[in-house]
């Protein structure tokens, strides 16, 4: 007797292999025959010829606090992911010391725009220090779907350095601590090491993140336990001194793969082109090195408000903004020399991929003004007679900071990303689930890829698409027993009808706790969501007890 029979379905594995009619038999968490599937089953699902494949896997989520509150991990699965990976940019919330948890929380709310409230009524007491002690309160806590875990730069340097970590490098000493405790958070079972050198990364009070101010020996010293250990991946996001170079050494001194974040279209990188870029990792991938690209099928598309202007930030006139109280941003604002250097700076003085984003930019909401909503914001600075960094500063003060504004910030030419999604060294990342909640909503990136780039493009085939959002991630990140449909693997799985798959809009609600808000999409197409063997959601709705017990399994370094 089978617990689960799935019948009448277009298997397609994972492995871009074309796919076939068959069904799917599961018993004990596993898939234990497919194709022609004999006996009777506990539950039969009909897929009514709509694609049967592996659950997808989502590689750079953010949910290290959301899971302690939704352990559903809201809304990933409802477009199709049964595994994800936490912790990236070296952005985690352990080790923490209880002293530094106020300073970890301020840090979320600006970097990756998680609300202070939600978090300290979210997280509670917490309940775990070290990084072993998350683990095993994640173990316990049980979730959803499956997760894996980097250990993160940042939470490390504060552990080890305190408030000195956003100001300085790391002496020798402190450098062998925080080595010592990624070698802990290994042996524990973390996925990898994760760090940031993105000038886009400010946390609290306008003070750089700390792995910003970690030296390149101290990021090789930290990345050398992987290869000590003959295990796991280094994930980055990109600075001025960390990129390709760094990150071929690092690779060949640890023979570990490197993943980095993120090839966007529309994006100045360094000092080349996105396809030099391409072209120098096919070159270190024919040496044997795995240094490789995340790529997105999706444009970046932040919904801010002046009062967080997250993607504002890196631009040289925000500096004395990053660290300001709400009243000082206002008066800055307000203050003429201040709109003078903005308005100059958008005018030409600035890469032509961000001037060209701010153009497009949409205005979603100014309150006691319904009739500006989605107009593009170049139009109603025209109907106002003022320049557009004027109209958004202006609409800004006068709604006290409660106007908000959309802007695409990369990927909003398809023409441009499609060569990055058809490149074989790169991988689909950069879901930024559980991040940037209030501003932006990626996490319905697969039925995004699979409505948008084989539906409606027909850029790829189904089996192509499968491939990109299972096996392909899951091989990079050395997550080995998820990704295919195979005989004894365990049973993650999604359904979907191939002719209505995709997400719906964008929109807010007020759903996390301390009634922060948060933007969500609803997935379209999804039959069912198999974990382990278990239905955790059917036909647009949950089909478990989010308080009861979950079937996820923490992934130590990667497999159950």
């Amino acid at each position: 007797m089978l617990d689960l029979k799935i019948e009448n379905g277009l298997i397609v594995d994972g492995t871009g292999s074309e796919g076939y009619r068959g069904s799917v038999g599961i018993k004990d968490g596993k898939v234990v025959a497919l194709g022609n599937v004999t006996g009777d089953a506990e539950r039969t699902i009909d897929a009514k010829g709509h694609v049967v494949a592996p659950g997808f896997v989502d590689i750079h989520t953010h949910y290290d606090a959301q899971v302690v509150w939704d352990r559903m991990l809201s809304i990933s699965p409802w477009h199709g992911v049964t595994t994800a990976v936490m912790g990236n940019c070296g952005f985690a919330v352990a080790p923490t010391r209880p002293n530094h948890r106020d300073l970890i929380m301020r840090t979320l709310e600006n970097v990756e725009g998680m609300s202070v409230d939600a978090l300290k009524q979210g997280l509670g007491d917490w309940g775990f220090e070290s990084f072993p002690e998350y683990l095993d309160v994640l173990e316990k806590l049980g979730t959803a779907i499956n997760i894996s875990v980097f250990c993160g730069h940042t939470p490390l340097r504060l552990y080890v350095m305190g408030e000195e970590a956003t100001e300085r490098e790391a002496t020798p000493e402190e450098v062998a601590e925080m080595k010592r405790l990624v070698e802990e958070a290994m042996d524990a079972g973390a996925i990898g090491f994760a760090t940031s050198k993105a000038v886009t990364h400010t946390g609290y009070a306008g003070r750089p993140v700390p792995s910003r101010l970690a030296s390149l020996e101290e990021i090789e010293i930290l990345a050398g336990v992987l290869g000590e250990k003959d295990k796991g991946i280094l994930q980055a996001t990109i600075g001025r001194d960390l990129f390709i170079p760094e990150f071929e050494k690092i690779a060949r001194d640890t023979g570990r793969p490197v993943t980095w974040t993120a090839l966007l279209s529309g994006t100045q990188l360094a000092d080349g082109t996105a396809e030099e870029h391409l072209q120098r990792t096919r070159e270190l991938k024919a040496e044997g090195l795995d240094v490789v690209p995340q790529v997105t099928p999706r444009a970046l598309m932040f919904e801010i408000q002046m009062k967080a202007p997250f993607i504002f930030e890196p631009v040289s006139v925000f500096k004395p903004v990053r660290g300001a109280s709400f009243e000082e941003k206002k008066r800055l604002y307000a203050d003429p020399d201040f709109r003078d250097a903005f308005r100059h700076k958008l005018s030409g003085n600035i890469r032509p991929g961000f001037q060209r984003s701010f153009d497009m930019t949409i205005i979603a909401d100014v309150p006691g003004h319904p009739e500006w909503a989605e107009k593009t914001l170049e139009e109603v600075a025209a109907e106002r007679g003022q320049p557009m960094t004027d109209a958004l500063l202006d609409m800004s003060l006068e709604t006290d900071l409660e106007a908000r504004f959309r802007m695409p910030v990369a990927n909003h030419d398809e023409a441009e990303v499609e060569p990055l999604l058809k490149e074989k060294a790169t991988v689909i990342g950069l879901s930024d689930a559980g991040a940037h909640a209030s501003q932006l909503c990626d996490a319905c990136l697969p039925t995004h890829l699979l409505g948008r780039w084989v539906r409606e493009k027909k850029v790829f085939s189904i089996e192509e698409a499968v491939r990109m959002l299972t096996s392909r991630p899951a091989e990079v990140f050395g997550i080995t027993d998820r990704g295919t449909l195979a005989e004894g693997r365990p049973a993650d799985i999604v359904i979907f009808d191939p002719e209505t798959v995709g997400c719906g809009p964008v929109k807010r609600v007020w759903d996390f706790p301390a009634g922060a808000d948060r933007l969500i999409s609803e997935a379209d197409g999804i039959d069912a969501v198999v974990v382990n063997g278990t239905v955790i959601r059917q036909n647009g709705a949950d089909a478990v007890d989010a308080k009861g017990s979950l079937p996820g399994k923490l992934l130590r370094g990667g497999r159950a």
